[in-house]
């Protein structure tokens, strides 16, 4: 069985492809980030072609996305828009032609019409339902980062613990979120590949079913560091607007996260170190 990723050279994809192949999985990488042969918005791209006819299960999770910063700058920009909406179409079209089962990971904020990355996401949902692959719902997936310009709340506390010896919040961090830790949540993704006839046409939540409040996150950044100091902000959630919708738990019939959030907040911030150091 050869699992093809679309988007693995991204936070989420990354660490699915080293659970993949610790799992003795063939698995088949395919990122713009490595090649622009590899960019999903080209039409009639024949890189893709045979990746898809070798591919016996394909996880869709390439999507222009980053943290809270990236998108309140830019969701709203019309590059922003078309590049997800291209990406999609030359996507969906391949799901389509070839047939094989697949699962395309949305996102929490789908229900949020406030959004523009929702709205996408939800359209993106839709397509899926279509043509009868399944719907995975990530709630704040965090991992090790590789590109800062779009880094989320996790690898920004930890930076910024380590450059500046203190955590400077954004927001007054009342806002709450239900965090994952990337291996739990790619270990959820491969037992829907491993079982895909059960799966097709059905959307899950995808989480940790926990609330964590951002203020949360900082204090145990901050442990890790020797109690560096944490400064509030004043700026209240402008992303989601404190919007906590409760997340379906139909996946916990055959899933449930592993990693606690101080265990897992301690390893990304290992990782952290060792792939950026101190960088200001």
């Amino acid at each position: 069985m050869t699992h093809l990723v679309l988007g693995s050279a991204g936070q989420i994809g990354h660490v699915l492809v080293q659970y993949l192949t610790t799992q003795g999985e063939t698995v088949e990488t395919f990122d713009i980030r490595d090649s622009p042969d590899q960019d999903l918005r080209l039409q009639n791209n024949l890189h893709l072609e045979r990746a898809f006819e070798r591919a016996s299960y394909i996880y869709f999770l390439a999507y222009d996305v980053g943290g809270s910063r990236y998108l309140q700058a830019n969701q709203s920009e019309q590059w922003f828009v078309m590049n997800n909406l291209r990406l999609m179409t030359s996507t969906f079209d391949m799901l389509e032609q070839h047939g094989k089962p697949f699962l395309f990971t949305s996102s929490q904020m789908a229900d949020m019409t406030q959004s523009t990355y929702g709205a996408l996401k939800a359209v993106g949902e839709h397509a899926t339902m279509s043509l009868n692959g399944t719907v995975v719902r990530l709630w704040n997936v965090y991992g090790p980062e590789r590109d800062l310009s779009r880094a989320h709340v996790i690898t920004d506390f930890v930076l910024s613990a380590i450059n500046k010896q203190k955590i400077s919040m954004r927001t007054d961090g009342r806002e709450t979120r239900q965090f994952l830790h990337a291996t739990d949540c790619s270990r959820c993704l491969h037992l829907i590949s491993q079982d895909s006839q059960t799966h097709e046409g059905v959307s899950y939540d995808v989480t940790s079913f926990e609330w964590t409040a951002i203020s949360s996150i900082a204090t145990i950044v901050s442990k890790l560091y020797s109690n560096v100091p944490v400064e509030i902000g004043e700026a209240s959630d402008a992303l989601q607007n404190s919007v906590d919708v409760e997340p379906k738990r139909d996946i916990l019939k055959f899933w449930q996260p592993a990693i606690s959030l101080p265990d897992g907040v301690s390893s990304v911030a290992q990782e952290i170190e060792q792939l950026h150091g101190r960088i200001l």
